[in-house]
């Protein structure tokens, strides 16, 4: 299968859902972006790591990488793996010089370690056809001009009623949620994105 390797643009948070962060990886060679939710101690680690700050003591991921120096094994990429009803799955590449054996893992965790280790991300063409989510030349201007990608939202994905987005995206039409999703990027909200295109995933 075909691979394409990722870069990683940025952390957005929003009140949506407590402690949740949208970690948005765009394609090297491309318009495409593939945002990942994640938790609020995985974007932490990876906010350390991108900042290159260093903790008083080491955390996990950091571990990770003494240990792996320790046996003599390093990661030679990471790789985003599977797609599962709105699951994203991942490997971490390893090797001893030797062997070469691939770790299951979750993307943030996989990511975080990579960041360490300082290895390209990849993911096969399949999953950016279903995940990706494609600028328009408009929205893509706009975030050139920002250079801030991506901004932190504050917003709040509820409704009055107090629905939460992820329903409330049931009862518009296809053509609406197209729409709502350019709306979303072009304010750079990457978790609003995310949770539009898995609605529209689920339809297709």
């Amino acid at each position: 299968m075909d691979k394409i390797e990722l870069e990683i643009l940025g952390l957005s948070s929003s009140q949506s859902q407590s402690g949740s962060f949208a970690l948005v990886l765009g394609e090297l060679k491309g318009n495409r972006r593939l945002p990942i939710i994640i938790g609020m101690f995985e974007a932490q680690a990876i906010a350390i790591e991108i900042e290159k700050i260093t903790p008083n003591r080491p955390m996990t991921h950091d571990l990770f990488k003494s240990f792996a120096k320790s046996f003599d094994f390093s990661i030679k990429e990471i790789l985003i793996s599977d797609l599962k009803e709105g699951v994203f799955f991942a490997k971490l590449i390893c090797s001893d010089g030797n062997q070469t054996v691939e770790i299951d893992a979750r993307p943030s965790d996989a990511i975080a370690i990579g960041l360490r280790f300082d290895v390209p991300i990849f993911t096969f063409e399949s999953i950016m056809s279903e995940a990706g989510i494609v600028l328009t030349d408009e929205v893509e201007e706009e975030e050139k001009a920002e250079k801030e990608v991506p901004k932190k939202t504050e917003k709040k994905h509820v409704s009055r009623q107090g629905k939460p987005l992820s329903e409330q995206l049931k009862d518009f039409s296809l053509d609406q949620l197209k729409r709502m999703l350019d709306e979303a990027l072009a304010k750079e909200d990457y978790e609003r994105a995310a949770l539009i295109r898995d609605e529209m995933n689920r339809r297709n």
